[in-house]
C-alpha cells in the first residue's frame, strides 16, 4: 500500500518538535511538502509560503496537518477539504465550535477524513486510566495544570488574542483527558478567569464542574508557574485514588505506578492513518465546548500586565 503523502502547514515549534518526527517514524506516511510564510522549510522537501500555492503548483498531497494558530485554521482546512484532501487539526481544532462543525459537515460531504487531534489522550497512562475508572464510582476529581508560559510559548502573541485561548491552550489538554477517562458526562458550574490588563485571554483560571451523578470536579489552571511544572489529575473513587501526572504519562492506582515513554504524537499519526484507510473521521469537540462554556459563564478578574 502506497504511503499517504502529507504536507505540514505551519512550521512552528510544535511541528518541528512533534509532527515531523512522528511522520518520519510512521511508514504509513511520507512527508511530501511543508508550508510556512516565515520558516524556510527542510532540506530536500518541497516548500511553499502558502497552502494555495502548494495545491496549485504541487507536489500532490493526500493529507495535510494544520499546525497553524487556530484563528486561521478554518480557511486552510476548507481549502484542503474542497479538493478531497484529508485534514489533521492540531488542538484546539478551531477558534469556534461552529467552524469545526462546518468543517465536519464538509468532510462528510466530500468523503475526506477530518481528525481533531487531542494529543494528551495518547499519553501512556490515559488508556489504562480510562479502563480502570470504567469499573469504579467517581467521588471527586481535582486537576492542577500549572506551567510557565515563558518556557512553553515564548513570544507567541496569537495565543493571547481572542481565539488563542490563553491558559486554556494547555488547559484544554487536561480537559481532553478527563472528558475521555471519566465514565460520566460533566458540565461547568462556575469559573473565574484571570486576565492580564494588557491581554485579551486569561493567564489563569479556576473552574468548578459537576458530573451527572453529582461528583465535583475542580480545575486549577495557571500560566505563571516557575520551577517544577504541574500537570496532575487526581480522581478519588470508591476503590481508592487514581493519579495521572506528567500530563498523563505516569499513572498511579492503588495496585502500583506505571511509567512509560512519551508516544503521544506517534499515537496521533497512527490514529490518523487508521481513519484515512477506513474512510472515517474523528472530530470530538467536547474539550473545546467546555472551554467555550468557561468563557460564556466565567467571571473575569483583571490582574497586572504580562510581558514576555
Amino acid at each position: 500500500m502506497d504511503p499517504i503523502r502529507i504536507a505540514v502547514v505551519g512550521m512552528g515549534k510544535i511541528a518541528r518538535d512533534q509532527h515531523l518526527p512522528a511522520i518520519a517514524g510512521n511508514g504509513a506516511f511520507s512527508l511530501a511538502a511543508t508550508v510556512s510564510p516565515h520558516d524556510p522549510g527542510m532540506a530536500g522537501i518541497p516548500h511553499h509560503r502558502g497552502l494555495e500555492a502548494l495545491l496549485e503548483e504541487g507536489p500532490a498531497v493526500d493529507a495535510v496537518a494544520l499546525c497553524t494558530p487556530p484563528q486561521v485554521r478554518y480557511d486552510l482546512a476548507a481549502m484542503a477539504l474542497k479538493r478531497g484532501i484529508h485534514v489533521f487539526l492540531e488542538k484546539p481544532p478551531g477558534a469556534t465550535l461552529a467552524e469545526v462543525a462546518a468543517l465536519s459537515a464538509r468532510a462528510d460531504k466530500v468523503g475526506a477524513t477530518l481528525f481533531a487531534g487531542w494529543h494528551s489522550r495518547f499519553a501512556a497512562g490515559v488508556a489504562p486510566a480510562r479502563a480502570w475508572l470504567a469499573e469504579r464510582t467517581v467521588e471527586r476529581v481535582s486537576v492542577v495544570w500549572r506551567e510557565d508560559v515563558r518556557v512553553w510559548h515564548p513570544g507567541q502573541a496569537w495565543i493571547w488574542e481572542p481565539g488563542g485561548l490563553g491558559v486554556f491552550d494547555p488547559g484544554i489538554n487536561a480537559l481532553s483527558i478527563i472528558t475521555h477517562i471519566l465514565p460520566r458526562p460533566f458540565f461547568l458550574k462556575s469559573a473565574t478567569l484571570v486576565l492580564p490588563e494588557n491581554r485579551a485571554a486569561p493567564i489563569a483560571a479556576d473552574l468548578e464542574f459537576r458530573d451527572t451523578a453529582g461528583a465535583p470536579i475542580s480545575m486549577d489552571l495557571d500560566w505563571r508557574q516557575t520551577g517544577p511544572q504541574s500537570w496532575d489529575i487526581i480522581v478519588e473513587t470508591d476503590a481508592g485514588t487514581l493519579k495521572l501526572s506528567n500530563g498523563g504519562a505516569v499513572l498511579s492506582i492503588p495496585s502500583g505506578t506505571e511509567h512509560s515513554e512519551d508516544h503521544e504524537y506517534p499515537g496521533l499519526y497512527g490514529r490518523f492513518a487508521t481513519l484515512i484507510r477506513g474512510g472515517r473521521s474523528d472530530v470530538d469537540t467536547d474539550p473545546l465546548r467546555l472551554v467555550a462554556d468557561a468563557f460564556l459563564r466565567g467571571r473575569r478578574e483583571i490582574t497586572e500586565p504580562f510581558h514576555d
